[in-house]
């Protein structure tokens, strides 16, 4: 079969609903604090991509039994500290970020050394953002290169609370020291630039001891010892981030009207909301609730009459910093230069995004300036493809299989788009979903 998604014919309008499947960062936190609960926890739609099904592959080998059913997935949580720690044990993280980085930090306290290895992509990234603090808990590591995967982490019994200054607006490490502070004796206090805080919301609905303050351009979290978690019936709403190619597939169709069900709003996540509705973009919710501390509504979308540039404010960066590849779309179709700064960690994720995002732009004719933190876009709402485009050779990232995806069906062209199996990592259902907005 081959891997790879031709695309000769742009796409008509549509006026359709559709489910999104469950959202990735609250189907690997769900995974990592039910194997640390007492007794079975369930979840429906969890996301069963290749980043969930690693998590599930990390803690049975830290000895959790789970059960994977038709609709729904078991865990049998042994508590705390019910992770059998074994010699010579090895994790493979494959292509999870979120997954790779978390659980280091449940892993302070092993008293073996375990090894930690990723795929390709993950092993290019940098960890020494993670190990740094850990390591101020009195865990030890080892790193290829100081920054990389393979690493090896050896734990310790007699942990500290640590004082820890997130600079970067990563969740992933963020996480990572409160998950450790659950481990630890004494307050852990983390002062955090900005981020996804679906941690946080699944520790506070947990009523473990975590307290946030919400200040203006920080939080300041202090995380206590955990002594019990209690077991966790989840349905887990569908992703907001895998819904930003819909709404932008939507928002570059004419006469299109899309409606989206049970999404994860989190206002941490909402940047690709915000961002779009700038733009000009219709977007509205409907059936709003909160949900296990998360906020969950109907995203309804309509195709616009024209797009406006947007000089987007940096404080929406660490909000939208997954969808910004599927934001460069529609810049390009905007009457106007776009202007995007600070953008430069998206070089840090599976591919060098930013650069990647420059040259989909490129290929279709749209003149950009790049930097290694910002990119100005030269919008033409009147572009047309007609040529031949060949995506390939992007580390496997499936961002930039699925933005290419929406670009040869909004733009025109004869596109040739490789690694059609990197979907498996985030969004198993991305093409199937497609060819219903097709029919």
């Amino acid at each position: 079969m081959s891997n790879k998604v031709i695309i000769k014919n742009k796409i008509k309008g549509f006026s359709k609903k559709i489910n999104v499947s469950g959202d990735k960062s609250l189907s690997i936190r769900w995974v990592l604090f039910s194997a640390l609960a007492n007794g079975k926890s369930k979840a429906k739609n969890l996301l069963m991509s290749e980043d969930v099904l690693s998590a599930i592959n990390a803690i049975k080998i830290l000895g959790i039994k789970v059960v994977i059913k038709k609709n729904e997935c078991e865990i049998f949580g042994k508590g705390i500290n019910g992770f059998k720690y074994k010699k010579n044990l090895k994790i493979n993280a494959e292509n999870s970020g979120t997954l790779g980085r978390l659980i280091l930090g449940l892993l302070v306290n092993s008293p073996f050394t375990i090894k930690l290895i990723g795929d390709k992509s993950l092993s290019k990234r940098d960890f020494k953002r993670v190990s740094d603090p850990l390591s101020k808990f009195g865990a030890k590591f080892i790193l290829k290169n100081n920054k990389n995967l393979p690493l090896e982490i050896c734990g310790n019994k007699n942990l500290k609370p640590i004082y820890y200054k997130e600079k970067n607006g990563s969740a992933q490490c963020k996480s990572a020291v409160i998950l450790a502070g659950m481990r630890t004796e004494g307050i852990t206090t983390i002062k955090a630039k900005k981020s996804r805080n679906h941690t946080e919301l699944l520790s506070k609905y947990l009523k473990l001891p975590i307290k946030i303050k919400i200040k203006k351009n920080y939080d300041l979290i202090k995380v206590k010892k955990v002594n019990k978690i209690k077991k966790i019936n989840y349905k887990i709403p569908s992703d907001i981030s895998s819904s930003a190619f819909f709404m932008v597939l939507t928002a570059l169709t004419k006469d299109a009207k899309l409606t989206i069900k049970n999404v994860n709003i989190n206002s941490s996540r909402t940047g690709i909301i915000t961002i779009l509705k700038k733009m000009g973009v219709q977007i509205k919710y409907q059936n709003k609730k909160i949900y296990k501390g998360e906020k969950i509504a109907d995203i309804i979308i309509k195709n616009p009459k024209f797009i406006k540039p947007i000089k987007c404010p940096t404080k929406y960066n660490s909000f939208a910093i997954d969808e910004f590849l599927i934001i460069f779309l529609v810049a390009a179709k905007a009457k106007g230069v776009s202007t995007f700064k600070d953008i430069g960690e998206l070089n840090q994720k599976e591919s060098p995004r930013l650069k990647w995002g420059n040259k989909i732009l490129n290929s279709i004719g749209i003149k950009t300036i790049l930097t290694k933190n910002s990119i100005k876009i030269f919008g033409n709402p009147n572009i047309k493809v007609k040529k031949k485009i060949i995506i390939k050779n992007f580390l496997k990232d499936h961002r930039v299989f699925m933005t290419s995806v929406i670009a040869g069906l909004t733009f025109g062209g004869d596109w040739e788009i490789h690694d059609k199996n990197s979907i498996k990592t985030s969004f198993p259902n991305f093409l199937k979903i497609i060819n219903q907005l097709k029919k």
